[in-house]
């Protein structure tokens, strides 16, 4: 430079180029020039004014984000409504109808309401225990082969056939969500679960409500638990402290640590010079279910575990004292997979299993001695064990209780005691009677609604009034007792219709900030001519101005309207507020403001693909069957592309549009070969996710795919990036090293799990553990720690070479150097797009890594597509059409279902959790079970400015607002997707699948919206200002 300095190699070639070339060869040569002391300053300015360019621009999308989230909380609270919990609490001395046969209640030592059966009680919880499990198989007369969890637990079978009178087993049946906290719930409280709880399985807070725990405890019975750590979150403070052993529940590849510790406290507890410390204990065994979730029902490790049970309840049985009951039980089934959440008959059939020394329990008909050979005979609700266990320990009934006493626990051992069935049965049912009173008091129901309930009511008191003061046999009091069930199950009914009752008003002002929020970025994505990030900056402050000024007439609206909530009303009027500052900005630029219909053929295809795929979420097959909607969708944008490629001027574009068209489909058919199938495709779906459908666990040949994965991404990509000579500087470190050693290590990583599953080195099991967490740590290192250090501080994909002077290189910047010979520079032409590409393939190692096997493999086919669609975008010349980000939005969805997902509950892969880590810790925990579930989307969210910087020239003007333009048209896919679900929910919401289809449909949809909001803001558009700045410290800033 003029001071002397050295200048530096890509400033001296411009030096050289300007001696020998007019100035005007200069200017074309796209900046490289030395630089001036006006033209630093120029340069300097040129950065300030790009940095904060991005930064409104992340501010805005910011902004976006927030009003996604105000509108799907607001939607949400008025449709998965929570009922109304009453304050009342049952008393043991104010029984809720007079007590029969002169007994005097309020007594918890002889019983509050009804003489008790038992002094002390263990109730034992094996999570997941489904009824087919403990039935005997193959039933008389079939051929079939038994599994894994067949035949492995008799013991609770047996000795309700073999002791009728000291045993029964019955079909347990669970109301969904089948999610162990919401089970919890209802088995110590007898009231029906929602569905919004299901949010909130790993994160539960206190029963606020009448439960049977808090009726032991205010009758000061000493509570232990041991197991499962989610009912400390339920009922903190409510056991011994000194005897209460409580352990983590959510690590599902644990098997062993909870049942262990419940086993070895237990049996010491039971000892007879411990009983005197305890009245009744609660244990939680969860290896069952983990074994499930970890491996499927039809593996090796269920049978071990259920044969552990097995000898446990044995062993319970032989130290059990006569005034102990012994119940044991499931809080709820799983599918063919090990999985639970939802509502299919698998999940909901659990087992319950009474037992005691006295000869005390019976059956009303010799025909019920032997236990249902399937859960759809004789199956009693799960509400109604707490009735039952209320009664038999002299406890008064939860105010809250809908269920009704087991028949079996009350009929007396000769099964013919209805005077007892009759007057436990009038107990429960004038309770219920009596929480229906006050809840409709709270509620102002009309009394049309209960009419039926209420003449049921009328009739069965008067069924149990004709009997009054005479001396009647026990079958005069069948009537009565049917009369009593009768009112409870239509009690029942009437309940479940009005807890699915829906805050109309709520879920419309949610689905009017969503479709506002929609219109904004329709027109701020499609409907602004020029660049964008010129005009962000008064959007996003009458934006701003707006939301701030809506929150202080919210506030002032909730003093005027104090019958509505107050949160209701803020976030309403502040969003809509903000809408309306938007609406006041796009009339103060209307000149710039131009159609966001689209003008030409592709245009049309994403708003067709976007509408086709929006309004068939109407229909619950179109649903169920959304993997092979989606995979259609891309064919034919392969087979369109392929014609259009044909159409191209140039012999390259043609070949090479052509080429990546085509493979872009075979790519999508490949991928197409990994699913995981829901309940409702069966027969026509054949899962290949898993060694079987009834598995959780990789087959063999499956851990040879991310190796393959390994072995191969990385050439694909060098040759994309070679493609363009971009293949230089860090690119070959990262690309040729990191990250073929990260996906090898990752493909380690599976192999280790699969040993440590198999039990391949028995006795090394620790160190298997121990080796698989710290190489995923090591890998996690090297995607994120090294690839963003790579990625920060690396320089623009650049070499340099001399040519001859005739050379013809149209992917690198050649200028004469005034001799024989030119210089090029390797990598020119793709600047932009390889730099920022980096951040792709970074994503897509920590992405891998978090999928089982076979979902490396679609990851890795995902990670390939996004390349090959780079090129078919750049040979059509579609960087500026909406095409690109919808695709991109049509791909991430395809390959959420490759990955081994579902819009289910039970499709949650919650054991990538622990991948990395051995206990729960936030907030890495949830992050990294989302980041297995939404991999897809987030990968796709990340390729999305890549569509516009693909093959751009250093210093092309706009590229910020071209990256606006993309990034806002790919959340409007998902923005349009979102408002149909939510529409489609509200709509259906007495549609009979409604919890099994359309809301968890609306669900994931919601939450992808929100996921890629944020990926899109502050991974996507972040990434950008990195590649950027990097790109402008050698060509610097435009003027």
């Amino acid at each position: 430079m003029d001071n002397g300095e050295s200048l530096p190699s890509f400033e001296g070639i411009a030096a050289a180029f300007a001696k020998a070339k007019a100035e005007k060869e200069k200017e074309e040569s796209q900046g490289l020039k030395p630089l001036t002391v006006d033209a630093a300053k120029a340069n300097k300015q040129g950065e300030v004014h790009f940095k904060a360019a991005h930064g409104i621009l992340v501010a805005f999308f910011t902004w976006i984000l927030i009003l996604h989230a105000l509108g799907i909380y607001l939607f949400t609270s008025g449709f998965l409504l929570t009922r109304l919990v009453l304050d009342d609490k049952s008393e043991c001395s104010v029984p809720p109808v007079n007590s029969a046969r002169s007994y005097t209640p309020g007594s918890p030592e002889t019983g509050c309401w009804h003489p008790k059966t038992f002094e002390k009680a263990i109730v034992i919880i094996i999570d997941a225990l489904r009824y087919d499990f403990t039935i005997p198989f193959p039933p008389a007369g079939s051929d079939e082969k038994p599994h894994h969890f067949h035949n492995a637990i008799p013991v609770l079978h047996e000795t309700a056939i073999n002791q009728p009178n000291n045993a029964f087993l019955l079909p347990f049946i669970a109301d969904p969500p089948t999610t162990t906290l919401q089970r919890l719930k209802g088995l110590t409280t007898g009231t029906l679960p929602t569905f919004i709880d299901a949010g909130s399985n790993f994160a539960g807070t206190a029963i606020d409500e009448d439960n049977l725990v808090a009726q032991l405890r205010n009758a000061s019975k000493r509570i232990v638990h041991l197991g499962d750590d989610t009912w400390h979150a339920l009922f903190p403070g409510y056991f011994e402290p000194n005897l209460t052993r409580a352990y983590d529940s959510f690590n599902v590849w644990d098997l062993h640590t909870v049942d262990n510790g419940v086993t070895d406290h237990i049996f010491p507890l039971m000892q007879p010079s411990n009983t005197s410390k305890w009245d009744v204990i609660f244990g939680h065994y969860l290896g069952v279910d983990h074994a499930g979730h970890r491996y499927g029902p039809e593996h090796p490790a269920m049978n071990a575990k259920l044969q552990q049970m097995d000898e446990i309840i044995h062993k319970m049985i032989e130290q059990l004292d006569d005034s102990t009951l012994l119940v044991i039980m499931g809080d709820h089934g799983m599918d063919a997979k090990g999985d639970h959440g939802g509502e299919s008959d698998d999940e909901i059939q659990a087992a319950l299993w009474m037992y005691s020394k006295q000869k005390l329990f019976g059956r009303s008909s010799p025909a019920y001695v032997t236990p249902p050979a399937t859960a759809k005979e004789r199956p009693i609700a799960q509400i109604d064990l707490v009735p039952t266990l209320s009664l038999l320990l002299g406890m008064p009934i939860p105010f809250n209780n809908l269920g009704k006493p087991i028949e079996e626990a009350f009929i007396g051992a000769k099964g013919d005691n209805f005077e007892n069935l009759a007057i436990v049965n009038r107990l429960a049912s004038s309770q219920i009677h009596r929480y229906q009173h006050e809840y409709a008091v709270a509620r102002s129901i009309d009394v049309s609604t209960r009419a039926t309930s209420l003449r049921l009511w009328e009739e069965a008191n008067v069924a149990w009034g004709s009997l009054d003061g005479k001396r009647k046999k026990s079958d005069s009091f069948k009537d009565p007792y049917a009369a009593f069930s009768a009112y409870q199950q239509e009690t029942l009914g009437v309940c479940r219709a009005l807890w699915a009752r829906f805050d109309v008003p709520r879920m419309l002002n949610g689905v009017t900030i969503l479709a506002f929020t929609l219109v904004i970025l329709a027109i701020y994505a499609r409907g602004i001519e020029g660049d964008r990030s010129e005009l962000t900056p008064v959007l996003l402050f009458r934006g701003g101005a707006g939301t701030a000024l809506g929150v202080i007439v919210g506030f002032a609206a909730s003093v005027a309207l104090p019958n509505i909530p107050r949160e209701h009303v803020l976030i309403y009027t502040s969003a809509v507020s903000g809408t309306i500052g938007i609406a006041s900005a796009f009339w103060y630029i209307r000149r710039r403001l131009v159609s966001p219909l689209p003008s030409t053929i592709w245009g049309w295809m994403s708003v067709l693909f976007t509408i086709l795929l929006s309004v068939g979420f109407a229909a619950n097959s179109f649903t169920i069957w959304e993997d092979e909607i989606l995979l259609h969708f891309l064919c034919t944008f392969g087979v369109l592309t392929t014609l259009s490629s044909l159409r191209q001027k140039k012999t390259a574009d043609r070949a090479l549009g052509c080429y990546h068209s085509i493979l872009f489909i075979i790519l999508t058919r490949v991928a197409s070969l990994s699913r995981l199938c829901r309940e409702e495709q069966m027969p026509f779906c054949k899962s290949t996710y898993y060694a079987s459908a009834n598995s959780s666990t990789s087959a063999t040949w499956q851990l040879a795919i991310p190796y393959v994965v390994a072995l191969l991404l990385p050439v694909f990509i060098r040759d994309y990036y070679g493609g363009t000579l971009s293949y230089q500087g860090s690119a070959v470190l990262w690309l040729g090293f990191a990250l073929r050693f990260g996906l090898l290590l990752s493909a380690a990583y599976w192999t280790l799990d699969a040993a440590d599953d198999g039990n391949w080195y028995p006795g090394y099991g620790e160190i298997l553990k121990t080796t698989k967490i710290v190489i995923a740590q090591i890998t996690f290192a090297i995607a994120l720690a090294f690839g963003y250090s790579t990625f920060n501080w690396s320089k623009p994909f650049l070499n340099i070479k001399s040519n001859a002077p005739d050379s013809k290189d149209t992917s690198s910047q050649v200028v004469a150097d005034g001799g024989s010979t030119s210089i090029a520079i390797l990598g020119y032409a793709n600047v932009h797009g390889s730099r920022y590409a980096l951040l792709i393939t970074m994503w897509s190692l920590a992405i891998i890594l978090v999928q089982k096997p076979m979902g490396a493999g679609a990851i890795g086919i995902a990670t390939w597509q996004l390349f090959s669609l780079l090129e078919i975008i750049d040979t059509n010349r579609l960087a500026d059409s909406p095409i690109g980000p919808v695709v991109l939005g049509l791909l991430g969805s395809f390959h959420f279902f490759k990955t081994g997902h579902q819009a289910t509950l039970s499709s949650i892969q919650w054991e990538t959790a622990f991948i990395p880590l051995r206990t729960i810790r936030y907030p890495w925990t949830p992050l990294l079970v989302l980041l297995n579930s939404f991999g897809a989307q987030i990968l796709c969210a990340i390729a999305v400015p890549a569509l516009v910087l693909w093959k751009q020239p250093p210093k092309k003007k706009g590229l910020l607002g071209d990256v606006a333009k993309a990034v806002g048209t790919h959340l409007l896919f998902y923005a349009v997707i979102n408002l149909a679900t939510t529409m489609w929910a509200g709509h259906l919401r007495r549609h009979l699948m409604l919890y099994r289809i359309f809301s968890p449909r609306f669900m994931t949809g919601a939450l992808v919206l929100l996921v890629v909001d944020l990926v899109c803001v502050f991974v996507a558009v972040g990434g950008t200002r990195m590649s950027f700045l990097s790109v402008a410290e050698v060509f610097g800033w435009t003027s």
